[in-house]
């Protein structure tokens, strides 16, 4: 079994997932609240699914639940992408942050299916 905590893409993913909370704390239009939703489980579907992939047994069905992790960030950018159009401005920063997880997702991912 694999520990989750040791891999690097598991740990940025759960600072992207402070750092986005830290950012819907601030907003505080009500017309917002489902959207705001959507975003904090997107992005703790990240970290979660890294962690639940890597008690998996096969390599297989772990890479499958980082393309599920892949997923979510590129759902999670939508929805920032979103919150900074109707919304407020979402800060460059968090979006090169979700940017770089999501080429680590990829190379992880190339990785274990090269195995």
């Amino acid at each position: 079994m694999r520990n989750f905590r040791n891999y690097e893409i598991w740990q940025d993913s759960m600072q992207l997932v402070l750092d986005v909370f830290e950012i819907l704390s601030l907003i505080k239009d009500p017309q917002a609240r489902e959207l705001l939703h959507q975003i904090r489980k997107s992005a703790v579907s990240i970290p979660s699914n890294i962690a639940e992939g890597s008690g998996r047994k096969s390599s297989r069905d772990f890479a499958r639940f980082l393309h599920i992790a892949a997923g979510s960030t590129f759902e999670l950018e939508t929805q920032l992408l979103i919150l900074e159009r109707c919304f407020c401005r979402v800060e460059p920063e968090i979006l090169e942050q979700l940017n770089q997880v999501q080429k680590q997702l990829g190379g992880f991912i190339r990785a274990i299916d090269s195995k």
